[in-house]
């Protein structure tokens, strides 16, 4: 019998602790968020799909075009795409493709990324009914309004251009000995045919 009281007893406590927690919610304003009109403010650390981040003093991306995050990337999702343009300091980035289809979010390419040039978003409203909608090219959505080119060093392209002229007069100076070869060649043999 004492058991049926303890039972009453123990019951009665957690209807007293949960009706307080009810009052108190009850008396604060409620937290209502109209959704589409209102944007949910995010935590600094929430991890969305990976973007490029843009380097505030000269206002292009970070990127040096290294593929490390192309390289650790499991999934195989990124794709960088870089070319060498005369009179600028290394590779210029050309694009960064990003197919979030097949992201795990597991972060290891933005951990690779030795010169920090790409995070995680806060961007959270991505709903669609379309693959093509999650292949991202991030480069064009870091520069919307179109990708700036870099800034060109005079006495680099001074140096790149002395230097593929140098290549060009390298090329042609192999073909002209070439060319006069055959020609000895066959008049060798019209000797040889001779006697």
């Amino acid at each position: 019998m004492s058991g049926y009281f303890t039972d009453i007893i123990t019951g009665l406590k957690s209807l007293a602790v949960g009706l307080q927690i009810t009052n108190k919610e009850f008396l604060t304003k409620p937290i209502t968020l109209q959704y589409p009109h209102e944007a949910v403010k995010m935590t600094p650390r929430y991890r969305g799909h990976i973007e490029l981040i843009k380097d505030p003093e000269t206002g292009m991306n970070k990127c040096i075009s290294c593929g490390m995050c192309e390289k650790g990337c499991p999934s195989g999702c990124i794709t960088v795409k870089s070319e060498k343009r005369p009179g600028v300091k290394g590779k210029v980035l050309t694009a960064y493709i990003l197919n979030f289809t097949t992201c795990s979010l597991c972060g290891q390419c933005v951990e690779n990324c030795k010169p920090g040039a790409i995070g995680f978003s806060n961007e959270y409203n991505l709903a669609s009914t379309r693959r093509e909608d999650y292949i991202f090219d991030l480069l064009r959505k870091l520069h919307p309004e179109g990708i700036p080119e870099p800034e060109v060093d005079p006495e680099l392209l001074k140096k790149e251009l002395e230097k593929q002229e140098a290549a060009k007069q390298a090329a042609a100076a192999k073909k002209e000995p070439a060319k006069k070869a055959p020609a000895a060649e066959g008049g060798e043999l019209k000797a040889e045919e001779k006697s």
